[in-house]
């Protein structure tokens, strides 16, 4: 046995040291595989008593399922031996002596002495590492999802907080457009009550001065213009109540059963005041005369469209209203002789306040064809029109009903 100077066995009593005292498990086996040394760190770690790892194969470390494997992986390591690591890519598993398997992360070196090679195996038990990654996992998985829910939480928040910004929006839209509305028919209304009110007040005036028999044709003449008058004030007032409640979402349909053609006879009747002269109305009805709608929706159409056709149309024209019911369908066509309406202008007509440039000087508020249609709207109907300029225009309905 050679002798070693002082520096060389001081040399070699700190690498003793550091592989008796090293905390990873060191192992060093020969070509094949047969254990020489294990430090007391891999003893520990494999559960092995001192010395007991020595001459055994490194494929008693190794789970039964992947041992048979190893032979390979060993063969080709010492062809080309070389440092590296393992189980950092890949998952290793090694085996207890009670037979117990835990993951492990191992390096391998080699030496050669007495021209002898041997493998050096650094091993460390990675199972606490593995489940703190596997909490850490777990605990971002968690704040993913609550990240995930807080977001899906603060999305449907900003979500209803638009909703209710829209809202709020289409509120204030309404609301101004109403005061428009409201302002528009004080404007409108000034004007359009000035002349009736101004013809009331003239022919009262005069009838209080006709006081004999002989003057009855005169009285009667200017009874008949304040009655009109009154008419057409009492159609002004009708428009604008309509408009608002249809605004402000205080109409609905109402359908009870009625006899349409006595509702539209007294309507004819009730409008006779506003005949030009010599202007009349032609009214044929066909099909059964009762109906289920609602009344005063009906009403409401009529009167606009029967006064609009005798307002625009001529003295002496005639105005026809047809009028079918069958099954369960009331079918109008309401056709005048009038102004008609301009081909570019057609696309407004249903419009609020609008008024074609040839009917600014005819008495009207601009508002019933637009209530008109909302009405026909919700009794689930249809309205349409044909209209030639100076030729008249034509006004067609259907409106379905139930059957009792």
């Amino acid at each position: 046995m050679p002798i070693l100077n002082s520096d060389k066995k001081k040399e070699m009593e700190s690498l003793n040291a550091l592989f008796k005292f090293a905390t990873e498990g060191i192992i060093i086996t020969d070509k094949k595989g047969i254990i020489t040394k294990a430090n007391p760190s891999a003893e520990r770690l494999f559960g092995y008593y001192s010395g007991e790892l020595v001459g055994k194969t490194v494929e008693n470390l190794i789970p039964d399922h992947l041992a048979h494997k190893h032979h390979g992986h060993r063969e080709m390591f010492n062809k080309n031996p070389h440092s590296r690591s393992m189980g950092q890519d890949i998952a290793l598993m090694a085996k207890r002596k009670d037979g117990t398997e835990f993951p492990v992360e191992i390096s391998l070196t080699h030496f050669v002495q007495d021209e002898q090679m041997y493998v050096v195996a650094f091993i460390i038990d990675i199972s606490e590492r593995l489940a703190a990654q596997e909490k850490i996992k777990r605990v971002n998985i968690e704040l993913e999802q609550k990240v995930s829910e807080r977001t899906k939480v603060l999305q449907e928040a900003l979500k209803e907080l638009e909703q209710s910004k829209e809202q709020l929006s289409k509120a204030l839209d309404k609301e101004k457009e109403l005061n428009d509305l409201k302002s528009r028919f004080v404007t409108m209304a000034s004007h359009e009550f000035r002349t009736p009110l101004s013809t009331i007040l003239s022919s009262v005036s005069l009838i209080s001065k006709y006081k004999t028999e002989e003057e009855d044709t005169k009285r009667s003449k200017h009874v008949d213009r304040v009655k009109s008058a009154v008419t057409n004030m009492t159609l002004i007032l009708n428009d604008f109540l309509s408009a608002e409640k249809l605004e402000t979402g205080k109409i609905a349909s109402s359908p009870v059963e009625f006899d349409l053609k006595q509702l539209v006879s007294d309507i004819i009747n009730e409008l006779s005041g506003l005949l030009k002269p010599n202007q009349k109305i032609d009214f044929t009805f066909l099909g059964s005369e009762f109906v289920y709608l609602d009344k005063q929706m009906m009403r409401n159409i009529f009167i606009n469209l029967i006064s609009n056709a005798i307002k625009f149309s001529l003295d002496s024209k005639i105005i026809s209203l047809f009028i079918s019911n069958e099954k369960h369908t009331v079918h109008i066509e309401v056709k005048d002789q009038g102004i008609g309406i301009p081909k570019e202008e057609q696309k407004n007509l249903f419009e609020r306040f609008y008024r074609a440039k040839n009917a600014t000087n005819i008495q009207g508020t601009g508002l019933g064809l637009s209530i008109v249609a909302k009405y026909i709207e919700e009794m689930k109907g249809k309205i349409d029109f044909t209209s030639e300029l100076n030729l008249g225009t034509t006004f067609t309905l259907d409106i379905p009903y139930q059957k009792l």
